[in-house]
């Protein structure tokens, strides 16, 4: 009869903890990128971003959306993948135009210097998603361009999963490619930290953040019996998670170096 008698209380206090775990599916996932945002406004520098943190999540959730078409999970991961879809490319405008401003104020100062002739200052070329250069992938300098090749490869994966919906080897296919890209998430940003032996430019909240958020999902995961593959993406992104971490606080105790006359490029594409 207790039992009972409490039922009032307990079962709309778990329809309030479900959903608010499924609100946290669906925006968790954007609020780490929150602070990065505010970093790159504030300084005007996008060069610690990488933005193919940026290419990684809109491959990963655009085939996580194509995956739902063939084995339905639930919506909240769905509607996750959408808005970290959103999110991704208001990162991308916001690089792209703080570059385009960095290359402009360059351009006013080579007409300033124009009358110096040994004054010798390098533009910034240029580029385009139709030029077609393989070693300038993703490092295009409008916002329009990283547009269209996202439409284009939407386009193209999505016709091919049109025509191969009904086969469950290419579905369950389509899923491990969608988790494993994301479960990449941070590898530009390891590989940038590495190469760079430094941290700096990179926000550490937001990394904070996708551990927590990473690891909240993966339980969740795990609890509502989600397909394999969000597991083993979950379990992936978190050890990186760890990674970068580890990376901030040994740069941080142990930082490298200078190099005498360095010379810094005036457009530096972080990887």
């Amino acid at each position: 009869m207790d039992a009972q008698g409490l039922d009032w209380l307990l079962v709309p206090l778990h329809q309030l903890v479900s959903w608010g775990a499924a609100g946290a599916i669906v925006f968790g996932g954007v609020v780490p990128y929150i602070p990065q945002y505010r970093d790159i406004r504030r300084t005007q520098n996008a060069e610690g971003f990488s933005t193919y943190v940026c290419l990684v999540l809109l491959v990963a959730n655009i085939l996580r959306i194509l995956f739902w078409f063939g084995r339905r999970f639930e919506s909240p991961l769905l509607w996750q993948s959408i808005i970290m879809t959103a999110t991704m490319l208001l990162m991308l405008k916001l690089c792209t135009d703080v570059r385009a401003a960095s290359e402009l104020s360059i351009r006013r100062h080579c007409f300033a210097a124009a009358d110096n002739k040994d004054e010798e200052i390098k533009v910034p070329p240029r580029r385009s998603y139709l030029d077609f250069d393989p070693h300038y992938f993703w490092h295009w300098s409008t916002f329009a361009d990283y547009l269209q090749c996202v439409l284009a490869f939407t386009g193209v994966a999505g016709y091919i999963t049109y025509l191969s919906i009904d086969s469950a080897l290419f579905v369950e296919t389509l899923g491990f490619l969608a988790v494993l890209t994301e479960a990449m998430l941070g590898v530009p940003q390891l590989y940038r930290n590495h190469r760079h032996q430094s941290t700096e430019g990179m926000s550490i909240k937001m990394v904070l953040m996708w551990t927590s958020g990473d690891t909240f999902k993966t339980v969740y995961f795990l609890l509502n019996g989600a397909p394999l593959q969000f597991s083993v993406c979950g379990l992936l992104q978190v050890l990186v998670d760890l990674a970068i971490l580890a990376q901030a606080y040994a740069f941080t105790r142990h930082p490298p170096k200078p190099t005498p006359h360095a010379v810094h490029p005036v457009s530096a594409k972080a990887l």
